[in-house]
């Protein structure tokens, strides 16, 4: 079967005219999308962090922050530990250990991070719990994970569920399209923790199911078919 250039703007999305690149660089840089600052890391769910007591060795310990966001040593518990930074957990230490020890010497080292986790679902073609260690994926690199959108899906209506304040779930769009065409390169936005990127249907796709569950599977390949699916034509 042969798709005509109408049928494949009708079936893909509203065609676009190109947008003017400036050509791709010889030699990639030794390291890409550097930043002059990071921001501090914060610590989150899962993390292991060693406390250490310079001057009172028999103290140290190795902790993780537990599910609720806090840490336990044998002398301090619930001490809050998530979306702070190190410093403010070393803060946060030394105060309380002020009542054990007349000059408290402690120090916080990050022992190792949990992994990050988003989940991407609907129209695509490998959906599921994608894990990485480092920076959390864009959008677009979460849908690569995922094999790619398949062809019922709707570019311009990809949403993000987020948890956000008290743990209440927050949806925003995204529209992917603008990415893959490079009409809004900014839109593909990095993904936060535990974050769901679902790609949702097109019309379009949904008739195009029916079409091809119902009329092309039960028809010989040599026969001549032609099925009007909006203004696309497949022959």
């Amino acid at each position: 079967m042969a798709v005509t250039g109408v049928a494949a703007c009708a079936l893909l999305g509203a065609c676009t005219a190109p947008v003017p690149l400036p050509p791709a660089p010889r030699l990639a840089q030794p390291v890409t999308g550097e930043v002059a600052q990071l921001n501090p890391y914060r610590l989150q769910v899962g993390d292991t962090l060693d406390i250490k007591f310079p001057l009172n060795p028999e103290l140290n310990e190795q902790v993780t922050v537990a599910p609720d966001g806090t840490i336990s040593t044998a002398f301090m518990s619930g001490v809050p530990a998530y979306n702070g930074t190190i410093s403010d957990l070393t803060a946060r230490l030394r105060q309380g250990y002020k009542a054990d020890l007349s000059n408290p010497r402690v120090s916080v080292i990050l022992r190792s991070f949990a992994p990050n986790r988003v989940y991407v679902a609907g129209e695509v073609n490998s959906p599921g719990e994608f894990i990485t260690v480092g920076p959390n994926l864009t959008v677009s690199q979460a849908i690569a994970r995922a094999g790619g959108v398949k062809f019922s899906a709707d570019r311009e209506k990809v949403f993000i569920i987020r948890r956000g304040p008290d743990d209440k779930p927050e949806a925003y769009n995204v529209n992917y399209q603008d990415i893959i065409t490079a009409k809004d390169p900014g839109a593909d936005v990095r993904l936060a923790q535990y974050d769901v990127v679902y790609v949702a249907r097109t019309g379009v796709g949904d008739v195009y199911q029916v079409v091809d569950q119902y009329i092309l599977q039960f028809l010989p390949f040599s026969a001549s078919v032609n099925a009007s699916i909006g203004s696309a034509v497949i022959k």
